[in-house]
């Protein structure tokens, strides 16, 4: 009866325990991470660092001076040196360490044995980013953060900048159009291209932006962020009369800059290498951010009348992908697929959309066409994208990296309701005046009285 009272009394909270443990490792990876897994890997870390470096192939022969001191002070074996770790920080969501290299390695040396190192150390994923010749960053992720996605806490900010979603290092995704100018996002119905779509629409809608949008689904996608636009074509007919505006406000833009910088009126537009940025700031036209929704709508064609209208949108929209940037006029365009076989144009435009974003596909083709000409190992990574997590997408750009990102939930309701509170954000472009969709007038609910009224006596 002794031995069993004694049972409970230390295997119950043991039990408790573990089966806390486990719990909270399933249920809530954030908290079992910063009581659990961080003393655990950084203990792991600590302890065998310099036999998983030598292990891995990381170590290098040791100087002749250390050598000599070495066998001079103590009779112990001469090691191989392996990378000069810095001080181990830890974060809500793994462990950074900075590493200086040893002569004759490279940060590709230290990438190739990342799976190693993640299985030594009991972490998720490990992640090697170059700070500066010789010098490393080490990131270790504890878990997997794309499962339940929770952004920083710090986050970039800055004009025509967006956090817009969650890498898989735990850093966060900005959509920067400065930085690149038009992007392409596809995705297969319910990957969660929407939901992308509407952080960017929110995050922008915060900023002193002019938001323009074209879609073709009878604005389904893009109606209820109404309040925040300057102008939204819903069917290809509005868009054929949107479009020519657009690039009549570049062009006057141009005029602008020319007329600023001293340049001959009758220099071509593609010869001007400067920008609106280079304006002062009370004379520099607003940026203008177009959203293009289900981009195939403006490619399809049913008469020849249909055929001709499509040539001049296509057109258009590759004069303000190739030009736009230096008058501040940026694109985003959507679709589910954007290949050849759209028709004529289609190519030449998709080979001047810089950023790209690519979100469960029904084919390895369209993955292709997203991520294929930029980033052709991506390719795989986006085609193993499960129907069991929505908002989950590979981005890529010119410089051929890519990684895999994940948008947090952000309900219609929430979006629309930003889209409203920021509705005196939108400038005045009186070219897009026409176009300015319009928006219904809500009702204004009465405030609640105070004191309640009493019936008097009669």
């Amino acid at each position: 009866m002794t031995d069993l009272a004694t049972l409970l009394e230390v295997g119950g909270p043991v039990a408790a325990l573990g089966g806390g443990a486990a719990y909270a490792r399933a249920r809530h990876p954030g908290v079992y991470w910063s009581t659990v897994g961080l003393p655990v890997s950084t203990a792991r870390l600590l302890g065998s660092y310099s036999s998983v470096m030598e292990a891995c192939g990381l170590t290098v022969a040791p100087s002749r001076l250390r050598v000599l001191a070495v066998k001079a002070t103590t009779r112990r074996e001469v090691r191989p040196v392996p990378p000069r770790r810095g001080i181990i920080r830890p974060t809500t969501t793994g462990l950074r360490l900075r590493l200086r290299l040893a002569p004759g390695q490279e940060p590709a040396d230290v990438a190739a044995s990342a799976e190693r190192l993640r299985h030594a150390w009991g972490v998720h994923a490990v992640y090697v980013t170059p700070v500066k010749p010789g010098v490393i960053d080490l990131r270790l992720v504890g878990f997997d953060v794309l499962r339940k996605v929770r952004m920083p806490r710090k986050l970039p900010a800055g004009l025509l900048k967006v956090p817009v979603a969650l890498r898989e290092d735990a850093t966060a995704f900005v959509r920067d159009y400065r930085t690149v100018p038009h992007g392409l996002t596809l995705g297969a119905t319910l990957s969660g291209k929407s939901m992308y779509l509407r952080h960017l629409i929110t995050g922008l809608a915060r900023q002193p932006v002019a938001l323009v949008g074209i879609d073709c689904k009878r604005g389904v996608e893009l109606a209820p962020f109404a309040a925040r636009l300057s102008a939204l074509a819903t069917d290809p007919e509005q868009a054929a009369a949107l479009l020519p505006v657009l690039i009549e406000e570049m062009e006057d833009r141009y005029d602008l800059i020319k007329a600023r910088q001293g340049i001959a009126p009758d220099t071509p537009d593609e010869e001007i290498t400067s920008d609106i940025w280079g304006l002062p700031e009370h004379e520099r036209p607003v940026p203008v951010v177009l959203f293009v929704d289900e981009v195939a709508e403006l490619f399809l064609v049913a008469t020849k009348k249909d055929e001709q209208r499509r040539d001049e949108m296509v057109t258009q929209l590759i004069r303000l992908a190739q030009l736009g940037r230096a008058a501040g006029i940026y694109l985003e365009i959507c679709g589910q697929r954007f290949g050849a076989e759209l028709g004529k144009g289609a190519t030449m435009l998709r080979a001047q959309l810089t950023g790209r974003v690519c979100h469960r596909v029904n084919d390895e083709a369209s993955a292709k066409m997203a991520l294929g000409d930029i980033a052709p190992e991506a390719v795989a990574a986006a085609c193993a994208i499960a129907p069991e997590q929505p908002g989950l997408a590979v981005i890529g750009d010119a410089s051929g990296g890519w990684s895999r990102v994940r948008t947090p939930y952000l309900s219609l309701a929430e979006a629309a309701e930003t889209c409203h509170t920021s509705a005196h954000l939108a400038p005045d472009l009186p070219a897009l005046q026409p176009f300015r969709p319009a928006v219904p007038v809500r009702p204004v609910k009465s405030p609640a009285p105070v004191v309640r009224p009493q019936p008097t006596a009669g």
